[in-house]
Parts: structure tokens; C-alpha cells; sequence
């Protein structure tokens, strides 16, 4: 599975300019040759612009969600497209969508850990409470948003119900670079399975964004990595090489607790 995870830009500017951005780049990625692209947590308004989640809160038949359910059909496709401000009778939610290469939506995962620690997050929106996970083109994903990364109970569930591969949209700060980085690649080591990371770039408001989206197969070793400027993380995942790490290596077979 060839998997292009766009480090979009994400500032002050008009939310309009980066939807425009994000679809010029999604159809790019696809005219490369992805099967599966993915985009940042929050990136239309920006994961810092919380007075501005209410302004852009839409259900999942919304018009921002139904332009990327449609860009993923028109593409022919599969798009994780980050995460967005989704509006449910429950209250306002940071939803990651997945939808599959007809446009349909495949799942979403609302986010079970708010960052509490300096963040309006909690204040804001309300938590999800579900592990989401899903076939797609023969690999069983385990979706999760940014924050969820440092709590390693939401990916051991997620692997009960046969997670081989998690996608983390993200819109981590820089000043956590590091743990990002051991983070992302604990999951992978303790799950055996490949974890990809999309994170965002640039600087909006008081918060810089960290970028270095990054990738690890289920050995835990490095696929890629980008710096703090916006790009494309372009690697390959192969389910095969996952299942062979597990069956090479059970270490799942003995856990206990």
C-alpha cells in the first residue's frame, strides 16, 4: 500500500485557501500513484483557532465533508481526510473521516483523548468514546487524532480487533517534537504494526505546528520522515511484511495483562 501523507500548511490564513490547497494536493498524490492519502487533524480551521470550531462544524452529510467524500470518488482514491469540527446532538466533535475509492464513507473516529494541558480542547468539544478500526484494500486500520498517540490502551484495543496498520492525524505542537517521534514509534514496536503519522506545519496564532509527519514499519523501523516545512511523506506499507513480523516474532501471543 503506497500511502502519501500531505503536511499541509496550516496559518492565519482563510480557511478557504487551505481547502482549495488540500484538493489540488490530494489530486496530485493520486496522480502519483497513492492507494491510500491522508491529511492532518483539523486542518481547515486549525487545531489552535478554537473560537472558530463552532463557525465550521458540519455533520458527516456536510458540504466540506460531501467535497472530499467527492474528490476521493472522483480519484478513484481512499482519503483519510484528517480530522473535522463534526457536529452531532451529543455536541461538537474532533472527527477523523475515511472514505474508500467511490467516495463513500469507510469510517469515523472521534477523538477519545482531548488535550487538556494549555488547550480550550476539552472546553470545546466532546470526547468520542469508540476504538474505530476497518478493512480497506486488505489491511485492517486502526484510526486515532494527534493526543491519543501518548495513551497506549486506545492501540492495544484497536490491535484486539486486528489493527495492523494506524493512521494518526495530527496537529502536534513543536515544542513535543521528540515525544512525537518516540511516541509514534512505541505504538509500532508494541503492536507490531506500522504506524503512519500526518501532522501539520506552520505557525497559527501563538502555536507552531511540528510537521515531521513520519512513518515506521512493525519493527519499529523508520519508513520516512519530513522536517517542519509542508510536503508529502510518501512510503509503502505492506500487510504481508506486518503479518510475517508477528508470526516471525509473537510477542503479542504472550501478553498478559
Amino acid at each position: 500500500m503506497r500511502i502519501a501523507a500531505i503536511q499541509l500548511l496550516v496559518d492565519d490564513g482563510p480557511p478557504a485557501d487551505r481547502l482549495e490547497a488540500a484538493l489540488e494536493a490530494v489530486r496530485a498524490e493520486a496522480w502519483r500513484g497513492a492507494d491510500l492519502i491522508v491529511l492532518p487533524e483539523m486542518w481547515l480551521p486549525g487545531f489552535f483557532a478554537f473560537d472558530a470550531y463552532a463557525s465550521v462544524a458540519e455533520r458527516l452529510d456536510g458540504p466540506t465533508v460531501s467535497m472530499l467524500s467527492k474528490t476521493a470518488a472522483e480519484t478513484g482514491v481512499p482519503l483519510c481526510a484528517g480530522s473535522i469540527v463534526e457536529q452531532s446532538a451529543e455536541g461538537l466533535h474532533n472527527t477523523t473521516v475515511l472514505f474508500g475509492g467511490d467516495g463513500a464513507l469507510v469510517a469515523s473516529y472521534r477523538k477519545v483523548h482531548l488535550f487538556g494541558y494549555g488547550s480550550r480542547e476539552p472546553e470545546v468539544l466532546t470526547r468520542g468514546t469508540e476504538v474505530v478500526t476497518c478493512d480497506l484494500d486488505g489491511v485492517r486500520l486502526g484510526l486515532s487524532t494527534c493526543y491519543d498517540v501518548r495513551f497506549p490502551e486506545l492501540y492495544r484495543d484497536a490491535v484486539g480487533q486486528g489493527a495492523e496498520l494506524f493512521v494518526v492525524v495530527a496537529g502536534w505542537p513543536f515544542p513535543r517534537v521528540d515525544a512525537w517521534r518516540c511516541l509514534a514509534r512505541a505504538r509500532a514496536i508494541e503492536n507490531q504494526a506500522a504506524v503512519v503519522g500526518c501532522n501539520a506545519s506552520g505557525r497559527q496564532g501563538n502555536g507552531i505546528y511540528a510537521g515531521t509527519s513520519l512513518a515506521f514499519n512493525a519493527w519499529g523501523t523508520p519508513l520516512g520522515e519530513l522536517d517542519d516545512r509542508p510536503g508529502v511523506l510518501r512510503v509503502e506499507v505492506d500487510a504481508d511484511e506486518i503479518r510475517s513480523a508477528r508470526a516471525d516474532f509473537p510477542a503479542l501471543r504472550d501478553r498478559v495483562l
